[in-house]
């Protein structure tokens, strides 16, 4: 059964009523998109009129943009196939970009979780490089200087990608703007189907095929198209624009969060609260009070929240992003990570807190007790 309140949209978002309807619509209709009679060519104005929302989203071009089977395969495909034989990422990149080669530079990022320019551009000189650093952080939710980063990697002769499927719908991404060379993208975070993303390319002749097979997707990624599946990732990007400045609204929700959480724990740490961060993350860390205690406690009150990425088949991952930031393993493991979405209200934060706070003070008294 499905919690009640679902604060966990970084790991996932609720899938959008207007996606489940176009899927199904574009079940029933079938169709190959690489066919040429009537039913394929209907297949492939769903997947055109898909490609064009998405390019959208992100300020793109409809034809540099390249569906693939998840945001980690858009990744893999970046820095294994652009041909350059240096990569260089930051220290908290998802694991997508981390595993994608076993050859990575990693570039620190300051205490703040924003990545260090000066080292950075240490690293840059040879040139010959793809450089990989993620838009938002999808455990802290801390925003990268982007366009800075694109700069200083483009004066080195590098190329940029940038790690936006925690971003894009969030907040306004554009790969011109950022002067990125490509972006990747991933259906299920804004509310789309699983098992679907993309590749947005600024010019897709700097990218060679990954899966290997036919002709689909301009020839850089064969297979037949999930046509449901982009018609879903299509809609749900038309949402997630169109609601962008609804987006933006839910950072009132998540500060108020923070405020009334630090009313009851005075030692409460709000990481990235002084950065830029995406308006419905929050990653707070309550000390003395692990973080599988919150998960697993709030789950119990129907509360789904979680303790970092989603990509740990089941068990806590180990907080290596908050390592990398410089944070004590004994305040690391006390993090949870609180993340909004369109359904969230304020009746929703007013349970949060009722029940995170029974857990707090169940806590403390068990403390008092121990001492006595």
């Amino acid at each position: 059964m499905s919690p009640q309140i679902y604060l966990d949209f970084n790991a996932t978002a609720p899938t959008r009523p207007e996606v489940i309807d176009a899927m199904a619509d574009a079940m029933r209709a079938g169709g190959n998109a690489s066919s040429v009679h009537a039913t394929g060519r209907a297949a492939r104005s769903l997947v055109e009129e898909a490609r064009r929302r998405v390019a959208a989203l992100v300020n793109a071009r409809p034809d540099n943009v390249i569906f693939t089977g998840s945001g980690t395969e858009a990744d893999n495909q970046v820095l294994r196939c652009v041909g350059r034989d240096k990569l260089i990422i930051s220290a908290v990149e998802h694991e997508a970009v981390m595993l994608a080669r076993g050859d990575a530079i990693v570039t620190p990022v300051k205490p703040n979780g924003v990545i260090d320019l000066d080292a950075f551009e240490t690293q840059l000189a040879g040139g010959d490089a793809v450089v990989s650093v993620m838009t938002a952080n999808n455990e802290t939710g801390i925003l990268q200087p982007i366009a800075e980063i694109a700069r200083l990697a483009h004066k080195h002769g590098a190329l940029v990608h940038s790690d936006a499927i925690q971003a894009a719908g969030k907040i306004p991404v554009d790969i011109a703007a950022m002067d990125a060379d490509f972006l990747s993208l991933s259906a299920h975070k804004i509310g789309g189907p699983q098992g679907i993303g993309a590749v947005v390319c600024r010019d897709r002749s700097l990218l060679s095929r990954f899966v290997h097979g036919g002709s689909q997707e301009n020839g850089l990624r064969a297979g037949t198209e999930n046509v449901a599946g982009i018609a879903g990732f299509g809609v749900a990007a038309a949402s997630a624009l169109a609601g962008l400045d609804q987006f933006a609204a839910l950072g009132v929700l998540r500060d108020t969060l923070e405020r009334r959480m630090a009313d009851i724990v005075p030692g409460l740490t709000v990481f990235g609260g002084d950065q830029d961060r995406l308006p419905n993350t929050s990653k707070v860390a309550t000390p003395g009070l692990s973080s599988e205690t919150q998960v697993m406690g709030l789950d119990l009150a129907g509360i789904a929240i979680s303790a970092g990425s989603a990509c740990a088949a089941g068990r806590v991952e180990a907080p290596y992003v908050l390592t990398a930031m410089g944070v004590p393993e004994e305040l690391a493991i006390c993090a949870v990570r609180v993340s909004l979405g369109w359904t969230t209200t304020a009746d929703d934060m007013d349970k949060f807190l009722e029940a995170w706070r029974a857990l707090y003070e169940r806590a403390q008294r068990r403390s008092a007790t121990a001492a006595e």
